[in-house]
C-alpha cells in the first residue's frame, strides 16, 4: 500500500501543478482579450470624435490683405552714366609710370605694355 500512496501523491502533485498552470494561462488569455476589446473601443471612440470635428478654414490673418491703395509704379533703375574719358586721374598716372618701369626693365614686352596702357587709358 505504501507504493500506491507514493504513486497517488505524484499524480495528485502533477494534477495540482497542471491545474495551476491551466488557471494562470486561462487568466492571462482572458486579460489579454479584455485589453484588446478595451483598445478597440477606445480606437473607435477616437475615430468617431475625429470625424465629428469641424474642418476649419484657413485663418484670416494668414491670407494676404487686400490692397488698400494702388501702388505707384517706379521706372526701372538706369545704368550710371559713363565717366568722361578726357581726364586722367593721379592713380592712372601712377599705374602708367609703373608700367613704364616694368617695360624699361624688360619684364613687359612691347605688346604687353601697349595692351596694359590701352586698358588704363581706355577704361
Amino acid at each position: 500500500m505504501i507504493r500506491r500512496r507514493v504513486v497517488g501523491r505524484a499524480v495528485v502533485r502533477t494534477a495540482a501543478v497542471g491545474g495551476v498552470a491551466y488557471a494562470a494561462g486561462h487568466h492571462m488569455a482572458t486579460k489579454s482579450a479584455e485589453q484588446q476589446y478595451t483598445d478597440a473601443q477606445q480606437n473607435a471612440q477616437i475615430e468617431e470624435m475625429q470625424q465629428q470635428q469641424p474642418v476649419y478654414q484657413q485663418p484670416v490673418y494668414q491670407q494676404p490683405p487686400p490692397p488698400m491703395y494702388q501702388q505707384q509704379a517706379y521706372p526701372p533703375p538706369q545704368d550710371p552714366a559713363p565717366a568722361p574719358s578726357g581726364g586722367i586721374t593721379p592713380d592712372d598716372i601712377a599705374q602708367l609710370k609703373q608700367l613704364g618701369q616694368l617695360h624699361e626693365s624688360g619684364i613687359l614686352t612691347d605688346a604687353e605694355f601697349e595692351a596694359a596702357k590701352q586698358k588704363i587709358l581706355g577704361k
